[in-house]
């Protein structure tokens, strides 16, 4: 009487022997049929199976990475936006509220703010971190 052991393995070397020999008695073209889709990898393209269940990747909510190099014309502009809405809040806003109002970027605050920071009479803070407070001179 044999066992599930022998049971199990002699199946799995009747299932690879058959996938061998039906790979084996197929042509290369037939393998790379249409139906499959293409992927490329650095050495060269592939084919792949295309799969039935398979669904397009999500798109991503905002965009990563890095950012562009901009110039000094296009951080000057940022820089006067800004000064135009802390002109129009006395109180100073934080950089999330600016950020906000503005629609930029969290990675593009730092550099603009540093600009406005360090040009004569535009903008002055108050405050550290998180809770530094930005003003128009």
């Amino acid at each position: 009487m044999p066992t599930l052991n022998s049971q199990l393995e002699a199946l799995a070397h009747s299932f690879v022997n058959d996938v061998v020999a039906a790979i084996r008695g197929s042509s290369l073209d037939e393998l790379l049929a249409p139906g499959g889709r293409t992927a490329g990898n650095a050495r060269g393209t592939r084919r792949v199976a295309a799969s039935t269940t398979e669904s397009p990747a999500p798109k991503a909510t905002r965009p990563s990475g890095r950012l562009r190099r901009r110039s000094a014309e296009e951080i000057a502009a940022a820089v006067g936006q800004i000064v135009e809405l802390l002109r129009k809040n006395k109180d100073g806003l934080r950089a999330e509220q600016i950020r906000e109002k503005l629609g930029l970027q969290a990675k593009e605050m730092p550099r603009i703010l540093r600009a406005g920071l360090s040009a004569p009479k535009v903008l002055t803070s108050k405050g550290r971190k998180r809770a530094t407070t930005y003003f128009a001179k």
